[in-house]
């Protein structure tokens, strides 16, 4: 009877450990890995809706436009784009590069690809 209650005390300690360990270091992983997770989702939609809207550019032939800008804490203004032929893409790091729309189109097919592996 001694012997069982010691496996069963061994027992208790062993699933106490596990869990410890699920707790202290699985579950903080698991919430990083989502956040990368849904990170990456919102750089894939990002360049999907650019891709869609330089397309539409192209398509409709637009060649200058007018848009609400969000100047920040939802405050915006009108502005007006004279030339929208040339656009600047965020590539990171704070850094924009201005493109024609086929040369936005190319980076955004590569960092798509990039973004999928």
């Amino acid at each position: 009877m001694a012997m069982a209650a010691a496996e069963a005390r061994l027992r208790q300690e062993k699933v106490k450990k596990f869990e410890d360990f699920v707790d202290r270091r699985l579950k903080p992983d698991l919430v990083n890995a989502i956040a990368q997770r849904d990170n990456l989702f919102q750089q894939q939609k990002t360049f999907l809706d650019l891709k869609k809207n330089i397309e539409n550019l192209e398509k409709n032939g637009v060649t200058s436009m007018r848009s609400m800008v969000n100047l920040g804490s939802e405050v915006y203004m009108q502005a007006e784009v004279p030339d929208t032929r040339h656009i600047f893409v965020d590539i990171g790091l704070g850094f924009h590069v201005e493109f024609t729309w086929q040369e936005a189109l190319q980076f955004i097919s590569v960092r798509e690809a990039r973004l999928a592996r």
